[in-house]
């Protein structure tokens, strides 16, 4: 059995709409469970949320990209879990991230760049998208990964969109075929 629990922060819902595509994704495995823990608009956790996190056996980051980075309320989680940092309570835990951003670069790569720091640091280990890219001539918009991410799941949601409007259909496909590969890798390595 495995649990994966999903914290992110959305400031306008669609990255939590990518986040309920991990979440699905990953509970969609035989064996596994998963759950969403969002990050408040100031920054905190519900109430047990840092137990919910220590009792996962994988623990899925997500963030919209704003100006290049996670927002600020992820990164007031992440300068907070310094405190299961120091107790090494994530170490082996499997790690994932995602991001969200109104441009198709919009500097996404910086994002899961310091999501995948933050899972180092906790000693976590750190599982990619491991889907080819949709970047042939024939590739269409709504193609699984059609922004070519291999570190971590992206989405695209333009910003005049509604979250009913973005992101697309395939970024979320792409989501949930990134939380299922989580949970599977997730019950592989609970089984060593």
């Amino acid at each position: 059995m495995s649990h994966t629990v999903v914290i992110y922060h959305s400031g306008y819902g669609h990255t939590q709409k990518q986040a309920v595509a991990v979440e699905q994704g990953a509970a969609s495995v035989g064996g596994a469970t998963a759950e969403l823990l969002a990050i408040s608009a100031e920054g905190e956790l519900p109430a047990g949320g840092w137990e919910k996190l220590e009792a996962a056996s994988a623990i899925v980051f997500g963030t919209p990209t704003y100006m290049g980075g996670p927002s600020w309320q992820f990164k007031r989680f992440a300068d907070a879990s310094s405190k299961p940092w120091s107790g090494s309570r994530w170490k082996d835990k499997i790690a994932a991230g995602f991001t969200n951003s109104a441009s198709m670069n919009g500097d996404k790569l910086s994002t899961l760049h310091y999501l995948f720091t933050l899972a180092m640091q906790h000693g976590m280990v750190w599982i990619g998208t491991g889907m080819m890219p949709a970047n042939s001539k024939a590739a269409q918009r709504n193609d699984v990964n059609w922004l070519a991410s291999f570190a971590g799941a992206m989405a695209q949601s333009p910003s005049d969109a509604s979250p009913e409007e973005g992101p697309p259909p395939g970024d979320l496909e792409t989501a949930r075929l990134f939380g299922q590969r989580i949970a599977e890798t997730t019950l592989r390595w609970n089984r060593r």
